[in-house]
């Protein structure tokens, strides 16, 4: 009889910096960012442009580190591309509208080159204080790679770590401690071939359990879903269609605003 698995799913809902780890003595800068994943390298970037100082902290070794590290395979942009860019440079004509991730990773890469954003890769930031007496951010650091920890005075601060940085694994269901398969999150996860012929049960119809459920099937697991709540099926042709015309309405919109002000 084939072994049962369960698959836990994720929660739905000017250079102005340095890469440097050789001197964390006495680092003083504008701004610090914390976390460079695609919120945090845009911040970076428009700072850059304006010739404000600032410094990325990064936990992981690589910008982008959810897509590049904890992402399954077949992961594509649920949106139209054009809904996804960052500042100040589009995605390219060439790639799809629903970026596959190898793409939009090597988007993030050329985003990181182009602006000159320097990560400082292997950061945990363990505390963030505000000096009212200074007026300045106290950000203790730990070098991850070292053990060396240090502190960062800056004027501002961003946390930039997003929403989904941890995964959730709820320990209270019932007969979770008695249950003889295994048990993954769906940041573990990244194709269902090793699932082939194993039966499966997917907690959540987000996009990650939808996708991942589909997957499953594809490489011939007997996949069930659990869902909370009601499910809108979608064609994503028409959204693709819908997000193509909002675009062209909103743009034309713009158009009219700029030319009553002009006259």
């Amino acid at each position: 009889m084939a072994e049962e698995v369960i698959l836990i799913m994720e929660d739905e809902n000017n250079n102005n910096n340095s890469n440097s780890n050789s001197n964390h003595n006495n680092i003083s800068v504008s701004v610090v960012i914390v976390g460079a994943g695609p919120s945090g390298i845009a911040t970076s970037a428009l700072l850059n442009s304006l010739s404000v100082s600032n410094l990325v902290l990064e936990k992981e070794d690589c910008c982008g580190s959810l897509w590049k590290k904890r992402s399954y395979d077949r992961l594509n942009l649920h949106l139209a591309k054009s809904f996804c860019s960052l500042p100040m440079m589009s995605h390219p004509f060439r790639t799809s509208i629903f970026m596959s991730k190898d793409d939009f990773i090597r988007y993030l890469d050329e985003y990181v080159a182009r602006f000159n954003v320097n990560p400082r890769y292997c950061s945990d930031v363990e505390e963030a204080v505000y000096d009212e007496e200074e007026g300045k951010w106290r950000v203790t650091v730990k070098d991850t790679a070292s053990g060396t920890v240090y502190e960062i005075a800056s004027d501002f601060l961003v946390v930039a770590t997003g929403e989904n940085s941890q995964p959730f694994l709820p320990s209270d269901l019932p007969g979770m401690e008695t249950f003889p398969g295994k048990v993954i999150h769906s940041s573990d996860y990244k194709n269902g071939a090793v699932f082939k012929d194993e039966k499966v049960l997917v907690i959540g119809c987000g996009n990650s359990g939808m996708e991942i459920s589909n997957d499953l099937a594809d490489n011939g697991a007997h996949t069930s879903i659990v869902v909370r709540s009601q499910v809108r099926v979608h064609i994503t042709s028409l959204l693709a269609t819908y997000h193509f015309s909002l675009e062209i309405n909103f743009s034309l919109l713009s158009g009219h605003i700029e030319n009553k002000l002009a006259n």
